[in-house]
């Protein structure tokens, strides 16, 4: 399996949402990256992908994006071939 790294805060919806699918899928690790606990990873974070909402998730060296894109690749068919990297 892939590794998943997500970049979060604590207090957010999507960044609970995502994790959820990405545990129900058979993700069991998740590296997270609390961006309201270290503002500089906020940084680095808006530099990698452009944006600054979390959660920002990434699968292997692909970021998925948010929350939205990431139930959005499920919904296609697309998230499990991801995390068993057979992209």
């Amino acid at each position: 399996m892939q590794p998943v790294k997500m970049y979060t805060t604590l207090v957010c919806p999507y960044c609970q949402r995502a994790k959820a699918l990405l545990k129900q899928r058979g993700v069991d690790q998740i590296e997270e990256i609390r961006v309201d606990l270290d503002p500089d990873q906020r940084h680095t974070m808006m530099e990698i992908t452009g944006r600054r909402t979390v959660p920002q998730i990434f699968i292997g060296d692909t970021h998925v994006g948010g929350c939205d894109d990431l139930v959005a690749l499920d919904q296609r068919g697309g998230l499990l071939p991801l995390l068993a990297g057979q992209r």
